[in-house]
């Protein structure tokens, strides 16, 4: 059956932006406000303070992996930080390595930073099924995998792009991993984490094309509609339904970027007709499925 996770991280498209080696000294704080792209960190030696907005503040040690693949503000800063709204000083000592804080004051922390891009334009359905922030601790293959994407972005190598590409898809579905659990927030990790609506999950996206009712997928889980109605919505997050049709648009999207006959399309995700796709899909995107491909293509 197919893996949910790694089809929402195939679909999410994620390309890297900017990775750089980090070291601060002394009181420093850089903080982000305009709401960036996709943020990961890794500590490589000593701590440091990270504030995410409406959040408390994490104490980061060495072994410690952040990945927020949602877009909040946040401050990073020595343990004692500069007053919010003072200005860091940032030195970029070598390309792609920069300190942070006070030049001459000893290293008390060393971090590489990355940030990425999903190149998918459903990424706020795919985005709204992963965690908010991941935070892993002494999770090596993480570290390792910071490293190796931290070094192909140094060197000039053959395939670097695709190399990357490939990296940063394996690092998301390793975080995304090293997250999953019944104590996950409400999500796709959360639901995968439950056995009896994991097999409910990998069938909805095995089978997008089927016949589904909250009614069918109740009965698939061996349950009352009412209790894995019930149940869905509290793990994933959304009603059983709204999951099927929004991972439905989310395929319907990927395969008309693709130009693949709208006929085929409606059959694939589960129309009977194509008039009845085309009225799913323009109240679900807003706008009929021959614009969208048209737009694309001009894209």
């Amino acid at each position: 059956m197919n893996d949910p996770v790694a089809e929402v991280v195939s679909l999410l498209k994620p390309s890297l932006s900017i990775s750089k080696l980090v070291t601060g000294g002394g009181r420093w704080l850089v903080e982000r406000t305009e709401l960036g792209s996709p943020f990961y960190c890794a500590i490589v030696e000593g701590s440091c303070l990270m504030t995410i907005s409406g959040r408390q503040s994490v104490v980061l040690t060495a072994g410690d992996f952040v990945l927020v693949p949602k877009i909040f503000s946040f401050t990073m800063s020595s343990l004692e930080p500069l007053p919010r709204g003072a200005l860091a000083r940032r030195l970029e000592t070598s390309p792609g390595v920069f300190r942070l804080g006070e030049p001459e004051a000893p290293t008390d922390i060393k971090a590489m930073v990355g940030h990425c891009a999903f190149g998918t334009d459903d990424k706020a359905l795919l985005v709204s099924l992963l965690p908010e922030v991941i935070h892993v601790r002494g999770e090596e293959r993480l570290m390792r995998l910071v490293n190796m994407i931290n070094e192909e972005t140094r060197a000039d190598r053959t395939a670097r792009e695709m190399v990357l590409h490939r990296l940063l898809e394996v690092l998301l579905i390793e975080a995304l991993r090293s997250s999953a659990s019944a104590t996950a927030p409400p999500g796709l990790l959360r639901g995968m984490a439950d056995p009896l609506l994991a097999p409910t999950l990998r069938r909805i996206h095995a089978d997008p094309g089927r016949n589904m009712t909250v009614e069918t997928l109740a009965r698939d889980a061996a349950m009352s509609r009412s209790t894995f109605f019930d149940r869905f919505r509290r793990e994933v997050g959304v009603a059983p339904m709204e999951y099927a049709t929004g991972w439905r648009m989310a395929l319907a999207k990927e395969l008309l970027r693709e130009d693949v006959a709208m006929a085929e399309v409606a059959q694939r995700v589960g129309y009977g007709s194509t008039s009845a796709f085309s009225v799913a899909f323009s109240r679900h995107v807003g706008m009929p499925p021959g614009a969208y491909s048209r737009a694309n293509a001009a894209a």
